[in-house]
């Protein structure tokens, strides 16, 4: 048994879950940084039009996470429970699935986006003003799909088997080196919008070979290679159904984002800008909240597998108390520093004007919203998929999706921006009653 497995097994609740929960925190702050850099160094060009093509085109990043999330947060769950189970070379062929799956997927979605690029900005609500920014944004991040597919779904996949810190090293790397390279790109180099789409890029790439030196020197169970893919296609049915619900969460989000934007570009392109600088910064909560589900998932993967029926409740239940902790703080502070909080990212009156209370409005169910992930998580690892992608529809498709219609007819812009509450409350329920009725089966 090596270090990991140990934590897995034998570590005390609370020591396993931050070892564990603590780097992928990081690691899903460090997703966000990558979004919020390239809206922070746009927007120091002071053009809100830059800024909404940023906005409009982040749906395509997101379906990107979609699929990485699929195949990486699917492969550490399904290789946890292989490690629980001790088939360590069925873990093998796991993560080689998921390396060149999401890598053939990222060259499919490059493809398909230079093809029918003009289409795919019409249908994400570019308008005259816009167009032409988010086609330079958009070319960029198309041609590095098959990078930032590969990275981000190893971002995820080391922590099925314990390696949660070198998981966030490589999404570290990428993202310093964002960081840097934006301001050269964007204000330096007077790129602007292409060159938030080059540093993005160029930061994946580094994280693609971080994670192969990993796999080459470090890692103690894991695999890559094409023969072990192979072998192990009969196990891509049971990966993509684990990671199933998380993709469509993903997936969901652009199609909610796409619909979100084009029920705002009616109210004129700076309710479109604001909303975009807020989805982005409320990130920060949510993804808070899903760093802690997807950090216990191995933890919880594993006990499935032993059947540690009662480690995997005592994880569940610390780690609640955790992620509501640490969402009632970042709430509070986005509620009373919000016009502070937006002004950070532009200085224009208008923009900051309606930022200001979406931001207030979109933050809300911020303090409890991790149950819903956590719930969402606990599912997956109990090999749940079928409930754990109903919650995944119903936050983002089935839910959200009818109250943006209804809200708008009845409330305007005001009913737009509560939206994302009202669906998050409803959703954070019904993951409730669905995630007791899974544990009383896993009991008996």
């Amino acid at each position: 048994m090596n270090d990991n497995e140990q934590v897995f097994r034998d570590a005390p609740v609370s020591q396993a879950v931050l070892k564990m929960a603590i780097p992928t925190i990081v690691m899903s702050l460090v997703t966000v940084c990558y979004n919020l850099a390239d809206t922070f160094f746009v927007g120091q060009t002071n053009d809100a039009m830059q800024v909404a093509a940023v906005s409009l085109t982040n749906p395509v990043f997101v379906m990107f996470m979609a699929v990485a999330n699929l195949f990486g947060i699917g492969g550490s769950a399904l290789i946890s429970i292989l490690i629980g189970q001790n088939k360590k070379e069925e873990v093998k062929q796991v993560s080689s699935l998921c390396g060149f799956g999401s890598f053939v997927v990222g060259v499919i979605f490059a493809v398909i986006i230079f093809v029918f690029m003009d289409p795919l900005l019409n249908i994400l609500g570019s308008s005259e003003n816009t167009i032409e920014y988010a086609r330079n944004y958009l070319y960029y991040i198309a041609a590095g799909a098959p990078f930032i597919l590969f990275a981000n779904t190893f971002g995820h996949a080391l922590r099925g088997e314990g390696a949660a810190s070198s998981a966030m090293l490589g999404g570290m790397i990428g993202t310093i080196a964002n960081i840097v390279l934006d301001p050269i790109f964007i204000l330096a180099l007077n790129m602007g919008v292409a060159g938030a789409a080059i540093a993005t890029v160029l930061g994946n790439i580094l994280g693609c070979i971080y994670y192969l030196y990993y796999f080459r020197f470090k890692s103690p169970l894991l695999g890559l290679s094409l023969k072990l893919c192979l072998k192990g296609k009969n196990l891509l049915g049971r990966l993509v159904s684990i990671g199933v619900p998380s993709g469509i969460n993903s997936a969901l989000m652009s199609v909610a984002t796409i619909l979100l934007n084009n029920a705002l570009v009616k109210y004129g392109d700076n309710p479109v800008a604001a909303m975009g600088i807020v989805t982005k910064a409320y990130m920060l909560i949510a993804f808070s909240h899903m760093g802690i589900a997807n950090g216990i998932q191995p933890l919880l993967g594993y006990c499935f597998g032993a059947k540690l029926k009662d480690r995997f409740k005592s994880i569940l239940k610390f780690s609640a108390t955790l992620s509501i902790g640490i969402g009632s703080v970042l709430t509070i502070i986005y509620i009373v520093f919000s016009g502070q909080i937006i002004q950070l990212f532009i200085n224009d009156t208008e923009v900051i004007y309606y930022g200001k209370s979406m931001l207030i409005a979109t933050s809300l169910a911020g303090p409890i919203l991790g149950i819903l992930f956590l719930s969402i998580n606990s599912m997956q690892a109990m090999e749940h998929s079928l409930p754990a992608t109903l919650l995944s529809v119903c936050r983002q498709g089935l839910i959200f999706i009818p109250l943006l219609y209804i809200l708008d007819a009845l409330f305007g812009l005001n009913g737009i921006m509560y939206t994302q509450t009202a669906a998050d409350y409803i959703s954070i329920f019904i993951s409730l009653f669905l995630l007791i009725h899974c544990l009383k089966e896993f009991n008996e």
